[in-house]
Parts: structure tokens; C-alpha cells; sequence
């Protein structure tokens, strides 16, 4: 089973409307890695924190810009 926090995260994606290749390009990260994070129970340390600071990087250019 996923991880709590990843459909949290899926979420304020949907929210933000960032999708998993602008994720994982902004997290240094390949998609399908990206994406075997979030549906599996693969649990690699530091993660959860490494993708909610890119989406706040990408959340934040977004305010900027606009």
C-alpha cells in the first residue's frame, strides 16, 4: 500500500495542476521512478521531502510569474 503522505502530494499536484514529468524534471528524478514512488510501497529515504520542495519551487515560480 502507498504511503500516506504520497496521495497528499498527488493531491496538491491535481490542486496546482503540476503534472508527474514537471514533478519529476524540477526533483532531479526520472517519471517512471516518479511514479513508482508514488503507487508503490517504495520508501527511499528523503523523498517525501526532496518532491514537496519541488513542488514548492514550482508553485512559487508559478506566483511570480504571474
Amino acid at each position: 500500500m502507498p504511503a500516506q503522505w504520497t496521495a497528499a502530494l498527488i493531491g496538491e499536484m491535481h490542486l496546482a495542476r503540476v503534472t508527474a514529468k514537471q514533478l519529476a524534471e524540477e526533483a532531479g528524478m526520472n517519471k517512471c521512478y516518479l511514479s513508482q514512488v508514488l503507487n508503490s510501497d517504495t520508501k527511499p529515504k528523503g523523498t517525501e521531502e526532496k518532491l514537496r520542495a519541488a513542488l514548492g519551487r514550482i508553485t512559487e515560480r508559478r506566483k511570480e510569474d504571474a
